[in-house]
């Protein structure tokens, strides 16, 4: 059961009993962003890009990090499965590869993280990713899939629970969509509009019908 945590852009912030888990960190201030506030046990980065890869912003002693790190791996009670994917529509020609990472703890709750997936992954990769419990999904564009794609490949993998991530919110300097592009698209899912940027992954709390969770951008 992980208490699931927003610290803007990609970074997310999974406590379990015992276990932090940190995916994608940024610094903040390069992306006028508030600095994420919390510390790691274990750091998944997707891939090496600056607004992704900030692992000392949330390190602490004894902090292991994961790289890239594709196949299944399993870290005290979780298992976590890497699984590689284009950061482009060129078969990472241009901006390189990504690792998507499946946490998966000992309730069987699965969450997905897509990093910055810039094309429709192949039959194989999207079966891996298929009918998770929460599913983090960049939305904004430019440097990743678009709103309607992002769109499209909900409805194929079927996620219980969606979290838009990695859209443009007031103050950032990346030239991204805001969230509103997505919000267009959203047709017969519920949508789910919380108070804090955070909420509890808890596989008898979330929703039985499929759901958009819009969380508010952190404050500093």
């Amino acid at each position: 059961m992980p208490l699931v945590r927003w610290h803007g852009h990609a970074c997310f912030e999974l406590v379990y009993p015992g276990l932090t888990v940190v995916i994608d960190p940024h610094d903040g201030y390069s992306l006028g962003l508030p600095r994420p506030s919390c510390r790691a046990d274990l750091v998944l980065v997707t891939h090496d890009h600056f607004d992704h890869n900030a692992v000392e912003v949330v390190s602490k002693n004894g902090t292991r990090v994961f790289r890239g790190t594709a196949g299944e791996t399993r870290v005290g009670e979780l298992v976590i499965t890497g699984v590689r994917l284009p950061h482009d529509k060129y078969e990472g020609a241009r901006r390189g590869w990504v690792t998507a990472y499946v946490v998966v703890g000992r309730d069987g709750v699965r969450l997905a993280h897509l990093g910055d997936l810039g094309d429709m992954p192949s039959p194989e990769h999207a079966e891996a990713l298929r009918s998770v419990d929460v599913m983090f999904l960049p939305v904004g564009g430019t440097y990743t899939i678009t709103a309607y794609e992002a769109w499209e490949l909900i409805n194929q993998l079927e996620p219980r629970v969606v979290v838009p991530m990695h859209y443009w919110v007031p103050g950032m300097n990346l030239p991204i969509d805001p969230i509103d592009e997505f919000m267009k698209y959203v047709k017969k899912w519920r949508v789910v509009r919380l108070e804090k940027p955070e909420f509890e992954a808890l596989s008898d709390k979330l929703p039985g019908e499929r759901s958009v969770y819009v969380l508010p951008p952190p404050r500093g």
